[in-house]
């Protein structure tokens, strides 16, 4: 089973900054048009990954996360954990249908866990 990194997201305390610097340094497009109000970024190019940015409560850091593909979310989870990861977000199926959890690695670096719909 593979399990490609499919997607990237900023978690920015100030989404609206990070979108625009983005936007304005690489050419990338942004749309917020989406019920979540997620900001997905369009690279304009087919040889790498797409990605978006989240707003992070004000008491966190910015930081980017990697949203790793798995055909069992719940099971990616449980292994997680018993390799020393600690659970953030609990799995959860998003509007589009696709699911995904988000975790601490021993290290302490956020990344999630995702499957498409």
């Amino acid at each position: 089973m593979a399990h490609p990194v499919l997607k990237f997201q900023i978690l920015s305390t100030d989404a609206d900054a990070s979108a625009k610097f983005y936007a304005e340094l690489f050419g990338w497009t942004i749309n917020a048009d989406n019920p979540l109000g997620y900001r997905e970024i369009d690279t304009k190019c087919g040889d790498g990954i797409q990605g978006g940015i989240w707003p992070a409560p004000q008491q966190s850091r910015d930081f980017v996360q990697l949203f790793v593909h798995a055909d069992d979310v719940a099971a990616s989870i449980k292994r997680a954990e018993q390799l020393g990861a600690a659970l953030l977000i609990p799995l959860t199926t998003l509007p589009g249908g696709e699911q995904m959890a988000v975790l601490k690695d021993p290290r302490g670096l956020p990344f999630a866990i995702w499957r498409a719909a």
